[in-house]
C-alpha cells in the first residue's frame, strides 16, 4: 500500500471544488505526533507540504510525518475494523456475507436523529 495518488487528490479537488486546500490534521501513524498534511493546487501541480497521506479504506486516512516518511515510506501495523451488521436475524461479520447481502448493505444510508 502506498501513498494516495495524484489522480486520488485530483478527484478529491474536484469533489471540493469550494476549497483552494485541502487539510489532513491528525497524529503520524508511527510516531504520534501531532501534525497537519496540507496539497494545495498550483501552475507547477499539487504540492504536498507536512508530511504523506494513506488511505487504506473508505473509512479515513493515515498520515505520516516527513521524518518517518523517510525512515519507512510504507504503511505498517495497521488494523483494519471488523465490521458487524444484523443479517437474517443475528449478527455476523459483514466480510463473511454473499455477494447479494453485501450489496444490500452499500445500500444502506445512515440514520441522523438531528434531521428530525
Amino acid at each position: 500500500m502506498g501513498t494516495m495518488s495524484i489522480e486520488r487528490l485530483h478527484d478529491l479537488f474536484d469533489e471540493n471544488p469550494n476549497k483552494d486546500v485541502l487539510a489532513w490534521p491528525g497524529i503520524c501513524h508511527d510516531c504520534g505526533k501531532e501534525m497537519t498534511v496540507t496539497a494545495v493546487p498550483g501552475e507547477a501541480g499539487i504540492q504536498i507540504e507536512g508530511g504523506s497521506v494513506y488511505e487504506p479504506s473508505q473509512n479515513g486516512f493515515y498520515l505520516k510525518c516527513p521524518e518517518c516518511f523517510a525512515k519507512d515510506g510504507v504503511l505498517r501495523n495497521y488494523q483494519n475494523c471488523e465490521v458487524y451488521s444484523r443479517v437474517v436475524g443475528y449478527l455476523r461479520p459483514v466480510s463473511q456475507w454473499n455477494d447479494a447481502k453485501a450489496a444490500e448493505f452499500t445500500d444502506r444510508g445512515l440514520f441522523d436523529a438531528s434531521l428530525g
